[in-house]
């Protein structure tokens, strides 16, 4: 596996030249966009999307989204309603996943054998240049091994993959840490599958009806360490009586002050929260604590999305 660095803001197209040869011979490449770090191989091509299930683990009934670098590839592997045109204007690209009727070129394995793809264009340099210069979508989820938190830096993808992939394109950390939205708009009300960083507020703001599923199947963001959210006035006393029994404990905190035997800040704003929470659980998860206590966060806007992660990650106290 090589790792191949780039500048996020003016990416050299040369070193990301050599990851698209890889993808084009059906290899496996990670790189980096603005929400986490995606696992990319051809779309298109079927032995490519197997490659990518067994490096990641990943349940073959899970479908993978499909990142794209311009609007014609959308038309060219998916049929686009209205609803789908409004909203590639306002959030493509970005942190949005539209899920739509496939056409026949996107092969089943891709899409786990569903009648329909998510697509999606990433807000990154790096990952569009990736993309143009593959000359094909590419199918990319996040690039860990299923059901371990995301990958928001380059050395998550490495802890997860290495031997298993061929090239990680390294630009650093990720702008935003939390994935897209995924969101069905075949149906009406349109229907979001995996709440993210474009919140259902932001899309009724533009006046799109949503319903909000969000009941995937599979547990996601999983730690060694059994894993507790407690809010910020309780958090102390509860990480005080686990200690008080001789457990390791570590904590990823906001404001809340206590004593631990690992803390980690998450940082003040919920933008920061949402960037730094994957990197905090697997630090701490790596320290060798027992058990994780995260601060809890208010239940709106991108608070929400946060608490959903953190509810499939462990129990809420």
């Amino acid at each position: 596996m090589i790792v191949i660095r780039v500048d996020p803001v003016n990416p050299e197209r040369g070193k990301i030249a050599r990851a698209a040869e890889i993808i084009k011979k059906g290899g496996l490449v990670a790189f980096p966009t603005e929400t986490v770090y995606g696992l990319g191989g051809d779309a298109l091509n079927e032995n490519a999307v197997r490659r990518i299930f067994e490096a990641k683990e990943r349940p073959p009934r899970n479908p993978l989204i499909v990142h794209v670098s311009s609007v014609e590839q959308v038309y060219r592997i998916a049929e686009v309603n209205e609803v789908a045109e409004k909203l590639m204007g306002e959030f493509f690209p970005g942190p949005l996943a539209l899920v739509l009727k496939k056409k026949d070129v996107v092969p089943d394995i891709t899409t786990a054998g569903m009648k329909k793809v998510a697509v999606r264009m990433p807000d990154h340099k790096v990952a569009l240049t990736l993309i143009e210069l593959s000359e094909t979508p590419i199918a990319a989820p996040s690039a860990n091994i299923s059901g371990r938190p995301s990958p928001t830096k380059a050395e998550h993808v490495i802890e997860d993959l290495a031997g298993r992939i061929d090239a990680i394109l390294d630009a650093g950390e990720v702008k935003i840490g939390i994935e897209s939205t995924v969101l069905d708009v075949t149906s009406k009300p349109a229907k979001i599958l995996r709440l993210g960083a474009i919140t259902p507020e932001m899309l009724v703001e533009r006046g799109i009806e949503v319903e909000v599923i969000d009941t995937r199947p599979f547990r996601h963001y999983q730690t060694k360490a059994k894993l507790y959210v407690v809010n910020a006035e309780n958090l102390a006393e509860f990480v005080g009586s686990l200690r008080e029994k001789g457990v390791k404990v570590g904590v990823a905190r906001i404001t809340a002050e206590c004593d631990a035997d690992r803390i980690v800040e998450l940082g003040k704003s919920i933008e920061d929260v949402a960037k730094n929470l994957f990197s905090a659980l697997r630090e701490l998860d790596r320290s060798g604590v027992d058990i994780i206590v995260v601060e809890a966060v208010e239940r709106k806007g991108l608070g929400k999305v946060i608490m959903s992660k953190l509810e499939e990650a462990g129990e809420i106290v």
